[in-house]
């Protein structure tokens, strides 16, 4: 009988790679807030799969970038913390694109620690190129790690998902579990809820608004049958962004929440009755105080 293996996986790469999309996929579940905008992912993420065998801690991260205020450094901390504690690398990078400055920072990074502890590179959205630039894509991404692991899948379309699989467990180091069989994440459901609110508002909103807005939840009431009460307040940077999200008569609010609270069901399994509000906070995200009370400490860092 073989050995149980167990250890941490950091799913690291620039924003907007399909990294949180991919841990859900691997789960079967949505634990991760995904939208087509970069930066969805703000703080590190467990995901936790627990097979016969084996017990994957997958650490979904923020994509690593050139940070332009406070938020931007938690972030990339975030990300870099948590390559110190992983037992595996994994590297995931868009086929859609050539390497660029944050790819090559992130592949150094992980370069610089690989020699100890493996490392896997995944080329991600490969149903979305020609089978010519996926060659391309495959010699320029190789470049950046050599002698790595490599491997072509799509998280969307789930394809490549079961050659990951077997890579990592060749990899993982022999453990014990770390969570109970039962755990799947290491956030708490409030949590989750506001990541699908400002996922939701990421969806809907138009540019220059969406990276501005963080959600608090004020209330989450348990009520049994009924399932639950979740209130909650998206904080903006300027007056004129508060108009944007609420909507003429309110509509553009109505549809944000409309669409959380169908994520928020989905991943709960219950009824849900979602009420939210739009408050400014000006430049919250260079605000230490304003970030620590939104979520975003560096003196909670692991």
């Amino acid at each position: 009988m073989s050995a149980y293996k167990a250890g941490f996986v950091a799913v690291v790469g620039r924003p907007n790679v399909g990294k949180s999309a991919l841990m859900n996929a691997l789960l079967g579940q949505a634990v991760s807030a995904v939208s087509p905008r970069a930066q969805t992912t703000r703080r590190n993420q467990l995901g936790i799969l627990t097979l016969e065998n084996a017990q994957i801690v997958f650490v979904d991260t923020p994509g690593l970038h050139e940070a332009r205020n406070k938020l931007g450094e938690f972030m990339n901390a975030q990300a870099l913390a948590a390559l110190e504690d992983a037992d595996v690398f994994l590297f995931l990078v868009d086929a859609t694109e050539a390497p660029n400055k944050e790819d090559k920072l992130l592949a150094k990074r992980v370069a610089d620690r690989a020699g100890k502890r493996p490392a896997v590179l995944a080329i991600n959205k490969a149903d979305l190129v020609t089978p010519q630039k996926l060659e391309r894509r495959r010699e320029e991404y190789g470049a950046l790690i050599p002698s790595q692991r490599m491997l072509v899948m799509s998280a969307t379309e789930r394809t490549g998902l079961a050659d990951l699989m077997e890579v990592l467990l060749q990899v993982l180091p022999e453990g014990q579990a770390f969570y109970p069989d039962e755990q799947v994440t290491d956030l708490y459901e409030r949590q989750i809820a506001a990541d699908q609110i400002r996922a939701a508002a990421l969806n809907l909103l138009r540019d220059e608004v969406p990276h501005g807005i963080a959600v608090r939840v004020d209330r989450f009431i348990e009520r049994g049958e009924k399932g639950a009460r979740i209130e909650a307040t998206l904080f903006v940077e300027r007056e004129s962004h508060k108009g944007i999200v609420i909507g003429e008569g309110g509509k553009m609010i109505k549809e944000i929440g409309s669409a959380a609270r169908k994520e928020i069901e989905t991943m709960s399994g219950r009824k849900v009755f979602l009420e939210l509000r739009v408050k400014v906070k000006a430049n919250w995200r260079q605000d230490e105080n304003a970030l620590e009370r939104l979520g975003y400490s560096r003196k909670e860092d692991r």
